[in-house]
């Protein structure tokens, strides 16, 4: 699981747009799902647009109509209610500071359609004693106005929605200073206007063990802080933390959050995810990357800030000399695939502001990363074409079709209509930050892999249809194209073989 693979460093780039004047919106009602912010001249946002943790919705003051009171000097009295009560109930959590009983599994077990509405200053506490706050099968489940905090799931797992029950919907909830994922996802569920914040590994970790998670959303919300146990460092290589990380979801709506400062990477789509619509986010200030996707295919990137991403694990790559251009946009294995039903048969980024990052965008494939490859980190895992590992052997893997469909393959990539800023006296460095790309490692493995050679950077940079035009750039930019030692400038990257950003206008700012 996770991304794996061979990196190397990247760097970002800083903006100055013209800004519009902020639009105001209630934040105590439902437009506070997809609040306004101002604009850039290109459509992206140029403020924060989901600033929920620091003034978060109140809920009822009192209990509505037929609702059920839980008291919160009874130990244990919302998961006693809910034991007790029909589907469909509604509880409305009183102010105060509730708890269950003191087991480790102790938890809520919701039955179908029931709902959980918090009054201000309602609090489901686990105490660091509890794992887990609200579990079970039962679908389309309401958590709303609650602050959920200080449960200590394991590892991988989460809080809220633990075992991934289908149809929930989490609105205008905090969901704060746990260990492992807040909040964890099943089909169709709808994550608004919530502050997912400090988390010990994921705000959110959208998995679900057997099959796959569809028709996701995630709107509106801030996700900030989390992985507050830095995972990556604990467990080197491990790919297993982010603000947000998705696996195996097919159709996801994500737009209008604020992800900033979380510790790593900010989106992270890892394996086999699909039909994708990321648009009108404020990315910011994450460790890592901005967003990473992952051996994964179709999607749309629309209409995002992207700025003063990866100056940690930039630098870090940077202060080792290691020269991959690790970027905060970041394509690893991943391409549009029509053979795959979704919304769009590419990866179209387009009307971006990316300011102030460690490097703009790469699109990346690792020539030994396949399917039933060694090198292969989502073990287990085969491409949505092949589904099934043991197809991709000898000799079979070597010819048509199962040579091209055992692998993922970053192609058909449309980068346009972007603006990329950089200064690097803003994002401090001087080297390796300011780096677009394209490329793939020379193949080496496995002894019987049909991908050695330069067969995959080639295929990558001239015949996968991955293009950049009609972009504008401000800064001291340059280009990597086919393999980390070709360090292009812009006239080159435009020139042939790459024939790349046609269209598009380049301008280097003095002290580059």
């Amino acid at each position: 699981m996770g991304i794996r693979r061979r990196l190397w460093a990247s760097a970002a780039a800083p903006l100055a747009l013209a800004l519009l004047a902020a639009t105001g919106c209630d934040s105590t009602s439902d437009a506070a799902a997809r609040p306004t912010a101002a604009q850039s001249t290109s459509g992206a946002p140029a403020t924060p647009v989901a600033r929920v943790c620091a003034r978060p919705a109140a809920g009822p003051a009192t209990a509505p109509a037929g609702a059920v009171t839980v008291d919160p000097a009874v130990v244990g009295d919302l998961a006693a209610k809910t034991k007790s009560s029909p589907p469909n109930t509604t509880f409305w959590l009183r102010p105060g500071r509730h708890r269950l009983d003191p087991d480790r599994y102790a938890q809520v077990i919701p039955k179908e359609g029931d709902r959980y509405l918090g009054a201000p200053g309602a609090v489901l506490d686990g105490g660091k004693t509890n794992q887990y706050a609200f579990g079970g099968t039962a679908a389309h489940v309401t958590l709303r106005y609650l602050t959920v905090q200080g449960f200590v799931a394991p590892q991988n797992e989460g809080v809220v929605n633990h075992d991934s029950a289908d149809g929930w919907v989490i609105e205008h909830a905090t969901i704060q200073d746990n260990a492992a994922a807040g909040l964890m996802a099943g089909s169709r569920q709808q994550v608004r206007a919530s502050c997912l914040r400090d988390n010990g590994q994921y705000g959110m970790n959208a998995y679900k063990p057997e099959g796959r998670i569809s028709g996701l959303v995630v709107e509106g919300n801030e996700i900030t802080g989390n992985n507050t146990g830095d995972w990556e460092r604990r467990k080197p290589g491990c790919g297993c933390t982010g603000g947000v990380k998705f696996w195996a979801v097919n159709g996801a709506d994500v737009r209008g959050n604020w992800v900033h400062d979380n510790r790593g990477t900010g989106l992270w789509a890892d394996t086999n995810d699909n039909d994708f619509r990321i648009e009108d986010n404020v990315l910011e200030a994450n460790d890592g990357a901005a967003l990473i996707y992952e051996a994964s295919y179709n999607a749309v990137i629309r209409k995002n800030t992207i700025r003063r991403n990866n100056w940690v694990e930039g630098r870090r790559y940077a202060d080792r000399e290691d020269s991959f251009p690790l970027a905060t946009l970041y394509l690893s294995e991943s391409g549009g695939e029509p053979r795959i039903p979704a919304r769009t048969d590419e990866i179209e980024i387009y009307r971006n502001v990316l300011e102030n990052n460690w490097n703009g965008i790469t699109l990346w494939e690792n020539a030994d990363r396949f399917c039933n490859s060694p090198a292969n980190t989502s073990s287990g895992d085969c491409t949505l074409l092949v589904r099934h590992p043991d197809r991709c052997v000898r000799p079979a893997i070597a010819s048509a079709p199962l040579y091209a469909d055992c692998r993922w393959k970053t192609q058909r990539v449309d980068i346009h209509d972007n603006r990329f800023v950089l200064d690097k006296s803003v994002v401090d460095c001087t080297v390796k930050c300011d780096r677009m790309a394209v490329l793939a490692n020379y193949g080496t493995y496995p002894d019987w892999s049909p991908y050695q050679g330069e067969r995959v950077a080639e295929a990558i940079t001239g015949r996968q249809r991955n293009r950049w035009h009609d972009n504008v750039y401000v800064g001291p930019w340059k280009f990597v194209a086919h393999d980390p030692s070709q360090v292009l400038d812009f006239g080159q990257w435009q020139g042939t073989p790459y024939q790349q950003d046609a269209g598009s206008t380049f301008r280097a700012r003095d002290g580059g």
